[in-house]
């Protein structure tokens, strides 16, 4: 479930809210998803303009960012029928 999220970010350059293991405990903030691989991914925290890397395997949760319901709507910005 965890991957269907990074790739929500990525395909509609969208931040998602991620919860993950860092070497100092539980970290979560919101991100948006850049470049995603088989094991890791880039992304641009919330707060930064830095490209960073993590590993998938240390997601433990994501969700919708604040304020985005997952809408679908069509990506060039025509109304949905």
């Amino acid at each position: 479930m965890v991957r269907r999220f990074l790739e929500y970010s990525l395909r509609r350059n969208r931040a998602v809210k991620l919860v993950w293991m860092d070497g100092d405990g539980m970290k979560s903030g919101g991100v948006r998803v850049v470049r995603l691989g088989e094991t890791d991914f880039d992304y641009l925290p919330a707060r930064g303009k830095t490209p960073r890397t993590m590993r998938v395997a240390d997601v433990l949760s994501a969700a919708y960012a604040r304020g985005d319901d997952g809408g679908l709507e069509p990506e060039d910005g025509r109304e949905a029928d």
